[in-house]
């Protein structure tokens, strides 16, 4: 049992709403506070002194610097398991090159699927593992990981085996997702009913048996699957006893009204989402995952997260870290950026990070998660821009990373 602190500020952002609008006076702020970290027990967090008097003689580890402890954050949507790069097809796009051109000259998901395939297992888990560190460093404690790079039997196989393998090697928690349902494979001998109907019947019962993963996503557009195809896929998902997320509204709208109907615990991307999918989506328990990133590699309009909270529904925040739209991988300038562009307050931003984006993927927020940052104020971490960094990071109350000499 130890206790750390003073810090200038400490944000424990519990008890906040999970649904709809926040004002950043309803942030709990203790000034000059600690936290005792204590094994097998969640932490203990008050005034410092105050609980140098409760737990008199109690270690204690000092911080002599201006510090903001925040909980570690949540991402809750991420292809981070990949191999390769898709420089080329950003050099396109910035060029005014369309998806149908890239596409056309060998690019796009595709290529991505031919070079993870290639890459073997020992590859994959190394570069998740290093991109998994790289969030840690960041203060990212969890990380949602898919699949959806291999795209036939043993190639997704290969990539989940790479996801838990990766989950020994990093101390941030990983959750797996199957993302099989990302497109039609291009050596598929069938059309994409056909596709849907072999990862039902195929693929699915290897991941129940070898207890890969207990999440299916699916990709719904007009480049990949359909609104009734995916219905029925995710449909059949669940009465298999998978939970379920979605592609949705990245390009058309739709997506995210299959998400309501299937019962999902979210629906993500969004920037294509009409008036109706907002209500839908406010009206309902799934949580709307916004992707910032995605719009920053595309240079496309962000989703429209101001509406989607003013009509009450939960908004999470989450980078999408992936080669092709999403390479940055960098959640918390992403979030900064997008409270710009979208007027969102610190609360619901740093909500968004945390308690919102565990109900995203039907998790507790981790209670011994914890990141420190430079500062006296909370504001300065949004103010600029995701250029501060944490200085200091904890996982289940061990401290893993510091730049304190």
């Amino acid at each position: 049992m130890k206790l750390t602190g003073p810090f200038s500020q400490i944000l424990p952002l519990k008890d906040l709403p999970l649904k709809g609008p926040l004002k950043d006076e309803q942030l709990e702020i203790i000034e000059q506070g600690g936290v005792i970290m204590q094994e097998g027990k969640d932490p203990v967090i008050g005034v410092f002194t105050a609980l140098q008097k409760q737990y008199p003689g109690i270690s204690t580890h000092y911080i002599e610097e201006p510090a903001v402890l925040l909980p570690g954050f949540i991402d809750a949507h991420t292809h981070i398991c990949f191999a390769g790069s898709r420089n080329r097809d950003y050099a396109m796009r910035i060029a005014g090159k369309s998806y149908l051109d890239i596409a056309r000259a060998g690019g796009g998901i595709w290529d991505s699927v031919m070079k993870t395939r290639e890459a073997g297992e020992a590859a994959l888990i190394a570069n998740t593992v290093a991109r998994a560190d790289r969030h840690l460093k960041d203060g990212v404690t969890t990380i949602e990981v898919k699949s959806g790079y291999g795209l036939n039997l043993e190639a997704e196989l290969t990539m989940l085996r790479a996801i838990r393998s990766a989950g020994l090697y990093t101390k941030a928690t990983l959750i797996p997702t199957c993302l099989a349902a990302h497109m039609r494979p291009r050596d598929f001998d069938g059309d994409e009913k056909a596709y849907l109907r072999w990862v039902l019947s195929d693929l699915l019962p290897v991941l129940k048996e070898e207890q890969l993963t207990n999440r299916v996503d699916i990709f719904i557009e007009e480049t990949a699957f359909s609104t009734n195809d995916a219905l029925s896929f995710l449909e059949a998902a669940a009465k298999a006893g998978f939970k379920l997320t979605v592609h949705a509204d990245q390009f058309s709208s739709g997506g995210s009204q299959i998400a309501v109907k299937a019962k999902a615990l979210s629906a993500d991307h969004l920037e294509a989402s009409t008036e109706t999918d907002i209500r839908q989506l406010a009206s309902s328990g799934t949580v709307a995952v916004v992707l910032p990133g995605a719009s920053l590699g595309l240079g496309m309009h962000y989703a429209p997260a101001r509406k989607l909270l003013d009509a009450g529904a939960t908004v999470a925040i989450a980078s999408d870290w992936n080669p092709g739209s999403a390479p940055m991988g960098d959640l918390l300038t992403q979030a900064a950026i997008l409270s710009a562009a979208e007027r969102l307050s610190t609360a619901e931003v740093l909500a968004g990070l945390t308690s919102r984006a565990a109900k995203a993927l039907d998790i507790a927020v981790p209670a011994a998660d914890f990141q420190a940052y430079p500062c006296k104020d909370h504001r300065d971490i949004l103010y600029y821009q995701g250029r501060m960094k944490p200085f200091m990071v904890w996982k289940n109350g061990e401290l893993i990373q510091t730049t304190i000499a």
